[in-house]
């Protein structure tokens, strides 16, 4: 008989201590406990570790609002608004991959703005949990490390927004095929599909429909390593 689901946090509070609770234990500790079906071929989809953790902390007991229209619907813990990104890292705390914050609706990018934005919602409250993923190591030794609560400052939503602008600049003038990860600072964009067939639409740069692989943002490496050090950081 399967264990019964974990249920949402009541508030804050509560999410902080699950959070903490989690620290220094593996993940294969976690999915023996949870009884989380993980197939052979599975053992390395990505996407795995940060759903058995969400599960651990009872993100997806969580009955978010309807779809309508309200970006916290978006979010691992909507009633407390609060999303959850797991970061694998290496033993010396360095990210080992760039962190997916959202897809990018390439259909009507020309009118989103900052504030209203899926991104800026999503970053707007981050409960972040380091995985040390030592090379070679397998996915049930990997470890929950400490866990960083944090919002943005008005300085590092300032660089988001700069960043969110110059990408939505250029979709909108119709250049999506000439938007590369080298651009923005923090955030970048890249392909992000489930293979290589994925298409969506965008506008050209005469403003006609054109076929493109689907895209999501990301956050750089570099910015989520000096967030988990010290979450006022601006590098």
């Amino acid at each position: 008989m399967p264990p019964s689901p974990v249920p949402p946090p009541r508030d804050e509070h509560d999410l902080r201590v699950r959070a903490h609770c989690l620290t220094g234990r593996t993940l294969g500790d976690l999915a023996r406990e949870l009884r989380f079906a993980l197939g052979q071929a599975a053992l390395h989809t990505k996407g795995k570790a940060g759903e058995l953790v969400e599960r651990a902390l009872g993100a997806g007991a969580v009955a978010g609002p309807p779809s309508n229209g309200d970006p916290r619907s978006l979010l691992d813990f909507p009633h407390l608004g609060i999303e959850l990104k797991t970061v694998p890292v290496d033993e010396r705390g360095r990210p080992r991959e760039s962190t997916f914050v959202c897809a990018l609706p390439l259909g009507h990018a020309d009118a989103m703005e900052w504030r209203g934005s899926w991104v800026r919602t999503k970053l707007s409250h981050v409960l972040w949990l380091p995985i040390l993923t030592r090379e070679h190591a397998a996915w049930n030794e990997r470890v929950v490390l400490e866990p960083v609560f944090w919002r943005p400052s008005r300085e590092q939503d300032a660089v988001f927004q700069g960043d969110f602008d110059d990408v939505m600049g250029i979709i909108a003038s119709g250049g999506i095929e000439q938007l590369t990860a080298r651009i923005g600072r923090w955030l970048q964009v890249r392909p992000k599909a489930a293979n290589g067939r994925a298409r969506t639409i965008a506008h050209g740069p005469d403003g006609e429909p054109i076929a493109t692989v689907p895209r999501g943002f990301y956050l750089r490496p570099s910015f989520t390593e000096a967030i988990l050090r010290d979450p006022r950081a601006v590098p």
